[in-house]
């Protein structure tokens, strides 16, 4: 790709930006959210058209015209996203296969066959009859690579293909990169994980702010260089963050506190408290029940039992307006179900939980409204054409930071951020992280939950350790390393 322009209203996404892949490897493409490497994609993909630049492909001679997917796919481009795009209630076979055959009558038998041959030379534990939505999240990924190289793909883009996986699942797919690495397949990796970059890499290509910042082979661009040309200035390795050690305070009221707290999402009777000003959090690995102990806390699902006080009085949370009404906030896991309003502005995203506090008959003035916006835009630096853009235009991190600008507007006492920094850019996360702990010292109570271990660490002054559904155990002060974390999960308590 060479000089590629793209812009929409009032934004310039792509700056003549030159991009190249070679066969038969495995190339990083970085930057932070908003940097353009989406926008990128898409026009490679024929999502989107370009406005200048152009497009070369081995063995395709001039300019390449790619003006939807099915003519990316014609000349060999396939893309695996972040969320499945295949159809979980049919089988392996059919997902590999479909809307490839045409006519009234198909050979099953044929084609269950090849999907099998298909499976077995790429090492992908399924069977061609399984249904999809039997299979793990990982293995669904690897299928939907199956697909696209069976079309005869040149170019197979990952985007974001490990954010929801296990340790064990990604080395899966990397095994499955490597495979294809060898086979001649070049592979656009898009990833959040600065680790997998370097585990799995060749070289990188890094944007920033719709421009090209430089092309590196991987062994020449330590990680520390990597995250300073993403951000466009010098890292200070979390400079300024201070975290309050944890002192329990016997004689103070929790700002929070539950007894035997359950929910019928599995999670088993627990105790907890947080008291004003402190940042804790549950951690574990996944499926250990972090995140549902907190949404039984704010009453997104079903509680089944448990004792609540807040500020020393006893109150019944059993749905999100009751702790909405006691001063409790809730960042979702999952930004893109329980977070955002796709089709609302990202003013009308901002105002709606003050709205919902307020009550459908006090409906917020357009004028507070943008007030409201524009004052959150401002303070949390939400990249944004204006208030009124659609939230969904907006990348990860901007989305992250516009569901956290609508809580912080209803001013809660009690913060609970389930996986804020997921699948966002570092230098975005570092912001989240210093929020965090400014918020702490503002008076805010805060939870957070995160799958990156060493984030947790440098925020938290306490953390719930949970493994099955329950808590087994706590590490406070010297007892915060990551060894002791790994320690009492294995162990099963302290």
């Amino acid at each position: 790709m060479r000089q590629i322009c793209k812009s929409f209203p009032g934004v310039k996404a792509l700056q003549n930006v030159d991009f190249t892949l070679r066969k038969g490897e495995i190339h990083a493409l970085m930057g932070e959210n908003g940097a353009g490497k989406s926008t990128l994609i898409k026009v490679l993909t024929g999502v989107y058209s370009r406005d200048a630049g152009t497009v070369n492909i081995e063995g395709v001679e001039g300019d390449v015209a790619i003006r939807s997917p099915q003519d990316a796919q014609a000349v060999g481009i396939s893309t695996v996203y972040q969320e499945i795009t295949l159809c979980p209630n049919l089988t392996v076979a059919e997902n590999i296969f479909i809307a490839r055959d045409k006519g009234p009558f198909i050979n099953w038998r044929a084609r269950e066959k090849r999907a099998d041959e298909i499976l077995q030379s790429l090492g992908i534990p399924a069977r061609a009859k399984q249904q999809l939505g039997n299979c793990s999240l990982a293995v669904q990924q690897m299928i939907a690579i199956a697909r696209a190289v069976d079309m005869d793909c040149k170019v197979l883009i990952l985007d974001e293909p490990t954010s929801s996986l296990d340790e064990k699942e990604v080395e899966m797919l990397f095994g499955l990169m490597r495979d294809l690495k060898a086979r001649g397949v070049g592979i656009v990796f898009v990833t959040h994980f600065l680790e997998q970059v370097y585990a799995v890499c060749d070289r990188i290509t890094v944007l920033r702010n719709g421009q090209l910042v430089g092309e590196y082979p991987i062994q020449e661009l330590p990680q520390v260089e990597l995250v300073t040309k993403m951000m466009g200035k010098e890292l200070d390795d979390l400079s300024g963050m201070e975290k309050k050690p944890y002192q329990p305070q016997p004689d103070a009221v929790p700002v929070y506190e539950a007894e035997g707290l359950s929910s019928a999402a599995g999670v088993r009777p627990y105790d907890f408290r947080i008291e004003k000003g402190e940042v804790n959090g549950f951690t574990g690995l996944l499926g250990s029940g972090r995140s549902e102990s907190v949404r039984a806390i704010f009453g997104a699902d079903h509680v089944t039992g448990g004792k609540v006080k807040v500020n020393g009085k006893s109150v019944k949370i059993t749905k999100p307006i009751d702790a909405m009404k006691n001063g409790i906030g809730y960042l979702p896991e999952d930004r893109k179900y329980d977070g955002i309003i796709a089709d609302l502005s990202v003013r009308e995203n901002i105002i709606l939980a003050l709205q919902v506090l307020k009550g459908f008959f006090k409906p917020i003035s357009r004028a507070d409204a943008e007030k409201f916006a524009d004052e959150y835009i401002k303070a949390l630096e939400i990249k944004t054409a204006s208030s009124d853009t659609p939230i969904k235009s907006l990348s990860g991190g901007n989305q992250q930071k516009v569901i956290l600008a609508r809580w912080l507007l209803t001013h809660p006492q009690y913060l609970i951020l389930d996986e804020p920094t997921r699948g966002i850019d570092v230098g975005t996360k570092t912001e989240i992280q210093k929020l965090v702990l400014k918020l702490a010292e503002e008076g805010v109570s805060v939870t957070f939950i995160s799958s990156e271990i060493e984030e947790m660490l440098r925020t938290c002054s306490r953390l719930i350790v949970m493994r099955d559904r329950h808590i087994v155990g706590e590490l406070t002060g010297g007892e915060l390393t990551q060894e002791n974390v790994m320690r009492t999960i294995a162990g099963g308590g302290n």
